[in-house]
């Protein structure tokens, strides 16, 4: 006789237990102390990316929870295709992401989820899944080492956060951004032509 399989029980504090509605609350009080605390970041940064000429923000179609689209929010970073210098910075302390918590407020994101999609999860189980939270400001990818890490460590990490997620993990998550921001994101590594020997 086949085993039968125990269904894992959820825990207390996550989304399939009373943790929805009050990771809802959290997301919702953090987003709008941190947009009262950083005003004037914010307006900063708004201005330093208007600098360069164009509109401060930069708007992109994103799948959020249940696969409905939304228009998320960042800093404009570049002119023409090229990063300008104020952009350069805001991208390395990760300041081009703070209009987000404006997505946070409305709903459509989580201050801690998988990263957004820019399009279609694909047909795997894996990638629909992602779609059952709120994509998140941060996540298991951004404390876990950051945009150095290839595109599939970083969906793997988003998969054991929608399978594991609760709202101490959420925490700690946050906790953990805070040094991994001051310590801003890694210049790429330079790449060194190699020359090819034609016979």
């Amino acid at each position: 006789m086949a085993a039968r399989s125990t269904p894992r029980t959820p825990h207390p504090l996550s989304a399939a237990g009373t943790g929805h509605p009050l990771k809802r609350a959290v997301d919702l009080t953090g987003a709008l102390l941190l947009l009262l605390a950083l005003s004037p970041l914010l307006l900063g940064a708004a201005v330093a990316a208007a600098a360069s000429g164009g509109p401060a923000l930069r708007r992109s179609e994103r799948l959020g929870l249940g696969g409905r689209t939304f228009t998320m929010l960042t800093f404009r970073t570049t002119r023409d295709g090229t990063l300008t210098p104020a952009g350069r910075l805001l991208r390395r302390r990760r300041l081009d992401v703070l209009p987000q918590l404006v997505n946070v407020v409305r709903g459509e994101m989580s201050l801690v989820g998988p990263r957004p999609l820019a399009g279609p999860p694909g047909h795997s189980a894996a990638a629909r899944a992602r779609l059952a939270v709120r994509p998140g400001m941060t996540g298991l990818w951004q404390v876990g080492g950051r945009s150095e890490l290839p595109w599939e460590e970083m969906g793997v990490l988003d998969l054991h956060y929608v399978e594991q997620h609760w709202l101490g993990l959420d925490l700690l998550i946050l906790v953990r951004t805070v040094p991994a921001v001051i310590r801003g994101r890694r210049p790429a590594p330079a790449v060194r032509a190699v020359p090819v020997r034609v016979a």
